[in-house]
């Protein structure tokens, strides 16, 4: 029976030992420290619920960097910001494209955008400037693009956002 004893107190010490190793702050650390990478890495719109990316705009007078959100499959595109009724000053909407003469309209848009056409060099094309709200009017790039970018109408202007600026994301 001392034997056996014996073994049943090492095997709780070896238990708890686990245990207390599992819960010290060291491990918590990492452990938040890795679940705040990946919720960086996988932020999300609380409307859209499209992933959150920074994109920055270089422009003469300097870098700006706007939370952007990003229209991934034909649906998203679709659908962009059509029906959003706020977009902060920083907040704005990337369209990934594959190189081709992009065409938008603003059907069912209620805000007025500044759609900026990006070249496949990551310099902006051309902008269409507030855009008229709800028309199914085309604005189009005059070039073959890598992406679309549309912020709040009238901010490019406020920002000196201009063709020839970079924009990385």
């Amino acid at each position: 029976m001392g034997i056996e004893r014996r073994r049943l107190t090492i095997g709780v010490v070896a238990l708890l030992g686990a245990v207390l190793a599992a819960c010290s702050p060291q491990g918590t650390a990492d452990s938040a420290q890795a679940t705040a990478a990946a919720q960086s890495t996988k932020e999300t719109h609380p409307v859209s619920g499209l992933r959150v990316i920074p994109v920055t705009v270089q422009t003469a007078k300097g870098p700006h960097r706007f939370a952007t959100e990003v229209a991934e499959t034909s649906a998203e595109q679709a659908k962009g910001l059509m029906f959003r009724t706020e977009l902060g000053p920083d907040e704005a909407m990337i369209f990934p494209r594959q190189g081709d003469i992009a065409s938008f309209w603003m059907k069912n848009t209620p805000l007025p955008l500044d759609i900026i056409f990006i070249g496949k060099d990551r310099r902006i094309i051309n902008i269409a400037a507030e855009t008229t709200p709800y028309s199914t009017d085309p604005v189009s790039a005059m070039g073959p693009t890598s992406a679309v970018f549309e912020i709040r109408g009238g901010r490019a202007a406020e920002l000196g956002i201009e063709p020839g600026d970079t924009v990385e994301w």
